[in-house]
Formats: structure tokens, C-alpha cells, sequence
């Protein structure tokens, strides 16, 4: 049983059923789009233009246009892609975790964390194919039976299984995304003015009635997709930190790698959850359905996973001087601690174990505009974190010799303010055209959640 005295309110303001429809729907049948939403479009479809171009130029002319050397021959694709499937994770471990343990304040915030997880990974998908540099040859990489006589995919390889982890985890979280929408188009269809709203949200609601029978059918499912998909938060990280971890390159060769890129996607992912809730409760004025309540349970997380995040990077440096290996010392010592990565590794540390700990104290925790610059600080702290990773590694290795500095071109970069078009332009659309908060879930709780536990008597609307 929630306690609202205990846990505090979910839904504020005594709320009836028709009207929570009422709220939650009423960005949808606005007649025209904000003025701030057409600005943001158009920067965002600009940044994903300036994204095409620089892709076209990378296929048309080749990765020479990068700022790759012999050394560091892993750029910003890379720090990239794991930066993005790290935010990827936000959807799975935020929504799928929380329902399984029936967590009831995830309902206001479930929504846009799955479609966060959607946008992300298609951002993170161009960059294998991309740095391939042979584009057209991108269907070699797809797990499937071939005929292609004694060449076949290399089942040992982490790179194949990238490939079989990332297309399982989109199709997981798409599906998981979309069929918890299904109730909501319904709602959307029963009250289209027009005929063509009528005849599209009536075909993506599959003809859902709302019976017993029907909702029975749809939490079991949820729930069995919820299962199915929750181990997938642990394997697409982990394969992923097998690129590095089998390698013998110091900094890379080394067991806490799986654990430590699986925490620290569902950092970076929390991080970006907390960013976008709060722009949309600001912009869309959701207060009483996104709460401080609900940004103080995600703050009081991200208090948890930093430090875990911190003990990793002391669990690294101590490993390096324990180990007595003179070049795991020299990377992390030389390289990272001091050295020419210096800034990125202290602002690593600083955005990821150091700034998040003031979530302790519960006057930054109720101060909205910290906790959004906070967030801001996490998703930074994680990008650096990939770039340390990725880069001082590769740049200084075995042999003095062939030791490189590596910068990123104009190319790489705009490639990445692509995906960053690419995301927002996305995560408008879904504000434009979806139910940002899951309309049937936050009734689900909305009688044992609100401030007057005796509002239901009264509360004989129905959807």
C-alpha cells in the first residue's frame, strides 16, 4: 500500500480521471506548435543536415577526413556510439527495472525515458557503419546464415555480437515502448475531431477496446516483455566493453570493465532522464504530474551510481599501481592523472563522482534549476569519460615510437552534432505527436497516489 504521509504525493491537485486525460492530452490538439518548439525544429533539423553532409563527405572521400592516426584509429565515432548507448540504457533500466520491482512514481516518467532509449540508439547505430568506411559492405556485420562459401562472421568477435546486442535491444525497447502506448491511442482515437486522426491512431491502437480481457492480456505482457528485455541492460553494455576489455592495450586489459561501462550507461541514461523531465514539466507545465518527489527519487539514484562510478575510478588507479605493470601506471598516471589528458580525466572524475554528491543535500535536491545543471554536468562528465577511455589508451601505447596525439576534424565533429539534431529533432516529434506521460498508468495509481485519499468518491468519470 503507497503512502502518500510516507513517500509523499505522486499526483498533485486532487485529480479526476477526465482530467488527467484532459492535461496529459492537451499538447496534442493545440491547432499550432509553440514558437520555441519550431525554433528548436528547425536548429535541430539544420544540426542533422550539417550531420548528413558530413557523413556524405566521410563515405564519398574516406575516413581520411577523420583526425585518426595509425595510434588512435578509435575516434569520436567510438567515444560516440558508447556515449549514446550509454543514454540508450536510460528507457530499459529506468521503466523495464522500476516496473518489475513496482516502483509506482516511475508512471509520470516512464514515457519519455522509453523514447529517449529509442532516439539514442538510432543515434548510436550510424556510428559502426560509418567507421567501417566501406559503407556498402555494412551488411557483412549482420548476423545471418549466408551462402558466402569459407568466409563466414566471426561468432568470437564482441564486434559481431555489438551488432546482435544493439538490433535486439532496439527491437526490445521499440516494442516495449510502443505497446505500452497502445491504450493512450485509443484514448486518442475515441476523441479525434478529425477522420484522418480518427483512421491513424485508430490503426496504431490495433483496435484495443479496453475489456477485462484485453487489459489482463496487456500488464501480462508488459510485464513478460519487461523480464525479457531487463538482461538485455546488462548484456549490450558489457559486449560492448569487450571491444576493450580483450584487447591487450593498458587501460583496457581488465576485468571491471563489463560492470563498470553497465553502471555507468545507466549513470549517463538517468542523467539525460532527469534533463529531458525537466525541460518537459517546464515547458508543458506537468508540475502536478512530474513532481519534486519524482526528480528527488531520480536525484537520490544518481547519488547512489556516483559513487559506485567513483569507487571504479579508485578501483582503476589502485589496480594500476598494485598490478606493477609500469605501462597500466604510466596510462593512468602519466596520461590521465597528469599529463596530456589531464583536463579530460579530471573533468571525468569531477562531473561524475564529485558534482553528483550534492544531491545529499536536500536544498539542492528541491532546487530545480541545480538539478538541471547538475544533469547537465553528468552528461558531460560521461562523454569525457568515453574520451579518456578511448583516447589516452590508444595514443600512447607499448612503443614511444609510435606515440600520436589525436583531435577531432571538423567532419567528426559535425557528424556528431548530426546525431544531436537527430536526437532532439526526435524527442520533439515524440512531444508533438505521443502522450509524453503514460496516461493509463498514472490513473492506475492515481486513487492511492493523490493528496486526498477520499477524492475517489467522488471521482466517477470515466475515460
Amino acid at each position: 500500500m503507497y503512502n502518500t504521509r510516507v513517500r509523499g504525493v505522486l499526483i498533485k491537485g486532487n485529480k479526476s480521471y477526465s482530467q488527467v486525460t484532459k492535461d496529459i492530452l492537451e499538447p496534442l490538439y493545440a491547432p499550432k506548435a509553440p514558437t520555441w518548439w519550431k525554433i528548436s525544429a528547425f536548429v535541430a533539423t539544420v544540426a542533422l543536415l550539417l550531420g548528413a553532409w558530413a557523413i556524405y563527405v566521410t563515405i564519398s572521400t574516406g575516413i581520411g577526413t577523420w583526425g585518426l592516426n595509425n595510434n588512435v584509429a578509435w575516434g569520436w565515432a567510438i567515444i560516440n556510439f558508447v556515449w549514446w548507448i550509454g543514454i540508450g540504457h536510460a528507457g530499459t533500466a529506468f521503466s523495464i527495472f522500476l516496473l518489475i520491482v513496482r516502483q509506482k512514481w516511475r508512471t509520470s516518467i516512464n514515457r519519455a525515458a522509453e523514447a529517449m532509449t529509442i532516439f539514442a540508439v538510432m543515434a548510436a547505430g550510424l556510428f559502426p557503419l560509418i567507421h567501417m568506411g566501406r559503407i556498402w559492405d555494412g551488411f557483412f556485420i549482420f548476423p545471418y546464415w549466408n551462402t558466402r562459401g569459407p568466409l563466414w562472421d566471426n561468432f568470437n568477435s564482441p564486434l559481431f555480437w555489438d551488432v546482435t546486442a544493439i538490433s535486439t535491444y532496439l527491437t526490445a525497447s521499440f516494442l516495449f515502448w510502443y505497446v505500452g502506448m497502445i491504450p493512450d491511442f485509443a484514448i486518442i482515437r475515441e476523441q479525434a475531431a478529425s477522420k484522418l486522426r480518427r483512421k491513424i491512431y485508430g490503426i496504431l491502437s490495433f483496435g484495443w477496446l479496453g475489456n477485462a480481457k484485453g487489459w489482463l492480456r496487456f500488464e501480462t505482457a508488459a510485464l513478460l516483455m519487461g523480464g525479457m528485455a531487463a538482461p538485455l541492460v546488462v548484456s549490450v553494455h558489457s559486449i560492448v566493453s569487450m571491444d576493450f576489455s580483450v584487447s591487450v592495450i593498458p587501460g583496457w586489459h581488465t576485468t571491471i570493465f563489463p560492470p563498470y561501462f553497465v553502471i555507468g550507461a545507466i549513470f549517463s541514461g538517468f542523467g539525460m532522464v532527469l534533463t529531458l523531465t525537466i525541460i518537459m514539466r517546464k515547458l508543458y507545465k506537468f508540475n502536478d504530474y512530474i513532481t519534486d518527489g519524482h526528480l528527488d527519487a531520480v536525484a537520490r539514484i544518481l547519488t547512489f551510481i556516483s559513487l559506485i562510478m567513483g569507487t571504479a575510478y579508485l578501483t582503476e588507479l589502485f589496480m594500476a599501481w598494485y598490478s606493477g605493470s609500469e605501462y597500466e601506471l604510466f596510462t593512468f598516471m602519466k596520461n590521465r592523472v597528469t599529463g596530456d589528458y589531464t583536463f579530460a580525466y579530471w573533468t571525468m572524475l569531477t562531473c561524475n563522482a564529485i558534482i553528483p554528491q550534492l544531491f545529499w543535500f536536500k536544498k539542492i535536491r528541491k532546487n530545480i534549476t541545480a538539478v538541471f545543471i547538475i544533469s547537465i554536468f553528468i552528461n558531460i562528465g560521461m562523454w569525457f569519460e568515453r574520451y579518456v577511455i578511448v583516447v589516452t589508451s590508444l595514443s600512447k601505447d607499448f612503443l614511444p615510437s609510435g606515440w600520436a596525439m589525436y583531435k577531432p576534424t571538423f567532419i567528426e565533429i559535425s557528424i556528431y552534432i548530426g546525431t544531436l539534431g537527430l536526437f532532439v529533432l526526435g524527442v520533439l516529434l515524440f512531444f508533438r505527436y505521443v502522450p509524453m506521460i503514460a496516461i493509463h498508468e498514472v490513473k492506475h495509481v492515481l486513487k492511492e497516489t493523490s493528496t486526498d485519499p477520499s477524492f475517489a468518491e467522488n471521482n466517477s468519470e470515466k475515460h
